[in-house]
């Protein structure tokens, strides 16, 4: 029989190196990880300008596609500041006048495009993305969207490229200039509705949390499309 002393011994020395190899294997794993991360990060801002990549390629085609990145304030006012490090859960966390908004801008066969990063919420958790617009600020060029805890079959539907693409070619002002915005109607939008897609069947919540992302999120933007516009 072993004594108490002796397990108690043999208990914490198993305590401290399961620890210790856990620790190195986190320390050592985290640059693998931040990569990975950045990459899919990359990805999806290729995807919404409708350039498909892979884990390989990703940055090459983003270096190649992206030609600027900026950080706006609310009055649309480049700010010092590295764009793609910018954490859009904690920005969505502050009053809007007060958000950091990044901001990519990309050439495709000589035309401008304009990224918009988008944050909310749906059903279960945090909701994401990214819509380009075409040089006229106006139509949208591609979409990507993504979650967190979405159900399978209904609300993370929102990231299947049938969703994305219904995006393509919507408008997000009217023809007399008002911010209209788009949005994923309930029972399905008329063909001619250059401000509606089709929402997601069952997936009412996460629809309705996407079109309070896209919305809201494209906004913030407005006073930069503004000046824009006005050059």
């Amino acid at each position: 029989m072993y004594s108490n002393r002796y397990i108690f011994l043999y208990a914490s020395a198993m305590v401290i190196i399961v620890a210790i190899v856990l620790s190195t294997a986190a320390t050592l794993l985290s640059p693998f990880q931040e990569r990975n991360i950045r990459i899919e990060k990359i990805q999806n801002i290729l995807a919404s300008i409708n350039i498909e990549s892979t884990k390989s390629n990703a940055e090459e085609l983003f270096g190649e596609y992206i030609i600027d990145a900026k950080i706006l304030d609310y009055q649309g006012v480049e700010i010092e500041g590295d764009a793609f490090e910018i954490d859009m859960a904690e920005e969505n966390r502050k009053k809007p006048e007060d958000r950091n908004l990044p901001l990519y801008i990309a050439k495709i066969e000589n035309d401008t495009i304009y990224i918009i990063p988008l944050y909310g919420s749906g059903l279960w958790g945090p909701i994401w993305g990214y819509i380009s617009l075409e040089a006229d600020l106006t139509t949208i060029l591609g979409a990507n969207f993504d979650h967190s805890a979405e159900t399978p079959g209904l609300g993370a539907e929102i990231s299947e490229s049938q969703f994305e693409s219904q995006f393509k070619g919507k408008k997000i002002y009217d023809d007399a200039g008002a911010f209209r915005s788009v949005s994923a109607i309930r029972g399905g939008a008329r063909d001619d509705d250059p401000h509606g897609v089709d929402a997601i069947t069952g997936g009412t919540i996460t629809s309705n949390g996407l079109n309070d992302m896209i919305s809201n999120g494209l906004k913030l933007y407005e006073p930069f499309f503004k000046k824009l516009k006005a050059i």
